[in-house]
């Protein structure tokens, strides 16, 4: 099944905590404090992968953990860095946060997007050592990861989209222009979820080409199966629009396809377009379209059946399909994006890892803050934690 559409939760690794160590040598009683820093938290990150066609394998993922931090050790000694978690999906994705802005569309190969970013490492005791305190008994722990729900949703990213009403044939056509095998049947909305094929032309050129579930009236206010699958027609640099040369009034049948384009926005109803009269092999006559419309740049009649047509049909595509997508922000993508979830604020406090336990520095906003914060540094029943001034025992 396609699956254009999915949610995940992204947690990036806590920070390692940082070293309590002290010197310890032969013939060097008193060592000073030597803990080294901890380790970064892993991020997660998101990738833009070719060879992917939907977000299919994210269906079963539910939340996408970095990895933690090393804990510093002695003798200065960092702890490693946390594993990134890397997924990959579709070129053309676009991500959501909760409200459903837009925070990255991932439409170019490779495009790279940091979800959330790994938790700074805590600070061994050894970076808190003075000429007035010289034995720092304590270190910072890791900070937390960032953390967000995101949605994410695939526009496919093609060179032409068959468009038509169900039943007219696009599917047979796109088995003949291209290398997709979509199944073919004489019943409206055999095709349930897009199609894409690959159409090979001179000089090692290729194309791609998208079939999309059959529009009706009414597809853009979410009548049949064309609302949920119109968003696949934005980035197609050129629409085909398909119309069965056996059905009567050709041009009542392509204004309504043309009024449904422009309901439902996108700039799809000023897109270039080349109309296929297909199934001319059930006719006497070839019939005349009778549009006089200057986005349409060609009117090819086909036959799947009979093979007229086809050559043709394959030459406009290459001839009218630019080499370069005319959307193209290539000089003005960044390397990667990055999201700082607005949600993540910093809290107005650090926690210290003692040799006895845990002390807390600044004023946490709430208890439940505190304690929450506690938790995830893993303290253990019986832990000491010193809060301004006063040593309470954590049950």
């Amino acid at each position: 099944m396609f699956h254009d559409r999915a949610r995940i939760r992204v947690e990036a690794g806590r920070g390692g905590d940082g070293g309590l160590s002290f010197r310890r040598e032969k013939h060097v009683p008193r060592g000073g404090p030597d803990g080294g820093d901890g380790g970064r938290g892993g991020d997660v990150v998101v990738r833009a992968d070719l060879a992917l066609r939907d977000l299919s394998s994210l269906q079963r993922v539910k939340t996408l953990r970095g990895g933690r931090g090393g804990p510093g050790r002695g003798n200065r000694r960092h702890g490693a860095d946390g594993e990134t978690i890397e997924i990959r999906v579709p070129v053309g994705t676009q991500i959501l946060d909760p409200e459903g802005a837009l925070v990255a569309d991932l439409k170019t190969p490779d495009a790279r997007f940091v979800a959330g970013r790994g938790g700074a490492g805590g600070r061994g005791n050894a970076r808190f050592a003075t000429p007035t305190r010289q034995t720092p008994r304590f270190a910072e722990t890791g900070l937390p990861g960032e953390e967000a729900e995101l949605e994410l949703r695939l526009k496919l990213v093609v060179d032409a989209a068959l468009a038509g009403f169900p039943n007219a044939g696009k599917s047979s056509l796109l088995r003949r222009i291209s290398n997709a095998k979509p199944k073919v049947a004489d019943y409206p909305f055999t095709t349930i979820e897009p199609v894409l094929g690959t159409v090979d032309g001179p000089d090692a050129r290729q194309l791609t080409v998208a079939d999309v579930p059959g529009l009706i009236e009414g597809a853009a206010d979410g009548a049949g199966l064309g609302h949920e699958f119109l968003a696949h027609l934005e980035r197609a640099r050129l629409l085909v629009h398909v119309l069965d040369a056996a059905e009567p009034d050709l041009e009542q049948r392509f204004r309504t396809i043309d009024r449904e384009l422009a309901a439902y926005g996108a700039g799809l109803d000023e897109r270039p377009q080349i109309v296929v009269l297909n199934k001319i092999d059930l006719v006497q006559e070839l019939p005349e379209l009778g549009v006089d419309d200057p986005r349409i740049l060609r009117v090819i009649p086909t036959s799947t059946v009979t093979g007229a047509g086809i050559d043709e049909l394959k030459r406009a595509l290459f001839e009218l399909c630019p080499v370069e997508s005319p959307d193209a922000t290539e000089g003005t993508l960044p390397e990667f994006l990055e999201y700082r979830p607005n949600a993540r604020r910093r809290p107005p406090f650090r926690i210290l890892r003692t040799d006895r336990g845990y002390r807390v520095v600044g004023t946490p906003r709430s208890e439940q803050e505190l304690e929450d914060a506690l938790r995830r540094t893993g303290i253990k029943p019986g832990a000491e934690v010193e809060v301004e001034g006063e040593t309470l025992e954590w049950q």
